[in-house]
């Protein structure tokens, strides 16, 4: 059977979708491109619809490349998509993750990938604080969204970075400072990755006083040797945001790798020239070999059932419980009260009671939501009262048995007048 895939573009005169049409319809694909702006959604408890020009689509596989300025509808056609069961290369989370800057730094510097020190800004006076926060200047300033440079301004002095900032600001822009990597000035490293794997990559240079790399803003492209640990940033950044085509940004830094931005339409003329890897056939190879299934939201599937859902303790919360089994802490039974153990990056489902638990763990509980918190609340009580009832080490000078050494308790005591003596 033919596979019908929808490319969303409003450009299809554009590189990178050509090259995704013609390697589509290379591998017997039925290709059509549409314009997510000009696609209606019908909801109802009858069915779900998307219409173009008054007929409905009906497609296999949706590939979006949703500009940033349509990001909000683009979204909410794709995951009207998502809802009817169609396979999405990107899904709408994922989309909307990688546009907000300030939202995938939270996501990736709390799952462990290094970044430029980043501070978020709302009013003008705040700046020159947060310019100390990540180095001083110069510094980098620019809009939590946006895409191919797009708001990004290298500001040399606290003044620039004040006017730029109030600018951003009178346009009803928040507004990120961020660290500035100087010996990674005017270039960068991007990482194509498709279905968690690299497929390409390339190290773009900015020419003249521009210090933003992007091709399209006229940098040059070159072919580069990706070594291991750049890889394995950019293949986890991209799982962490919910992208399955990501073009990963990745500044060369004294201290390694620090990851810049995600981009969740990452153009392929630019990657294609310099590294001479058809990508835009990997993409299409992924969606023909992963269509048939649909991601699952997890979380909204395990709160459908009424009265169910999910509860997690971190164990760094509760240093008493470090060392100790899980079976000690809480029966496993048929109820599969603890789901998984998150632990190192990984989750470890349907652990056993023999399980010891470290600092950086989390315990991820499932179940019926009032019994999950009849079970569990007795537990933290228990540790927290174990912590405050635990009696302190009494100090030397609250020895009050005079009757064993009387005269090595008063030696020790400290001296009242200490504070008047000369030294």
């Amino acid at each position: 059977m033919t596979l019908r895939v929808a490319i969303l573009s409003r450009g299809p005169r554009l590189y990178s979708t050509r090259r995704l049409v013609e390697e589509a319809k290379a591998l017997g694909c039925s290709v059509d491109i549409l314009d997510p702006m000009k696609l209606s959604v019908t909801i109802g408890n009858d069915g779900r619809r998307i219409l173009n020009e008054g007929w409905n689509v009906e497609v296999d596989a949706v590939i979006p490349r949703i500009g940033y300025s349509i990001t909000g509808h683009g979204v909410a056609i794709t995951r009207q998509f998502e809802r009817m069961g169609t396979y999405v290369a990107n899904s709408s989370n994922g989309i909307q993750n990688s546009r907000d800057k300030l939202h995938a730094a939270q996501i990736l510097s709390s799952n462990h990938i290094p970044i430029p020190t980043t501070a978020l800004v709302r009013d003008w006076r705040d700046v020159e604080r947060a310019i100390q926060q990540v180095g001083g200047v110069p510094c980098v300033v620019k809009a939590p969204e946006g895409t191919q440079g797009s708001g990004v301004y290298l500001a040399h002095t606290e003044r620039d970075a004040s006017e730029i900032a109030w600018k951003l600001l009178e346009e009803g822009e928040r507004v990120l400072v961020q660290e500035y990597i100087k010996e990674s000035h005017g270039r960068d490293v991007r990482v194509l990755v498709v279905g968690g794997q690299v497929v390409a990559s390339m190290r773009r240079r900015a020419h003249g006083r521009e210090f933003r790399s992007n091709y399209h803003l006229g940098g040059s492209v070159e072919k580069v040797d990706l070594p291991d640990d750049y890889a394995r940033i950019a293949c986890k950044a991209a799982r962490l945001l919910g992208l399955e085509v990501a073009g990963v940004d990745l500044l060369e830094s004294s201290r390694g790798p620090l990851l810049l931005e995600v981009n969740s339409s990452p153009g392929l003329e630019g990657i294609e020239k310099a590294s001479g890897v058809n990508v835009a056939g990997h993409i299409i190879q992924h969606v023909v070999e992963s269509h048939t299934y649909s991601p699952v939201d997890l979380g909204q599937l395990l709160s459908n059932k009424e009265g169910h859902g999910t509860l997690a303790i971190r164990v760094r919360k509760y240093p008493e419980l470090v060392g100790r089994k899980l079976g000690d802490l809480i029966t496993l039974d048929d109820d599969g009260m603890v789901a998984a153990v998150s632990r190192a990056g990984a989750h470890i489902w349907n652990p056993s009671n023999d399980m010891v638990l470290r600092e950086a763990d989390e315990i991820v509980f499932y179940g019926e939501l009032e019994v999950l918190h009849m079970r569990i609340r007795p537990l933290i009580k228990q540790t927290i009262d174990a912590r405050f009832s635990a009696p302190e080490k009494p100090q030397p000078w609250e020895i009050n048995d005079y009757s064993e050494n009387e005269a090595a308790w008063a030696a020790r005591r400290p001296d009242p007048q200490w504070r008047y003596r000369r030294r």
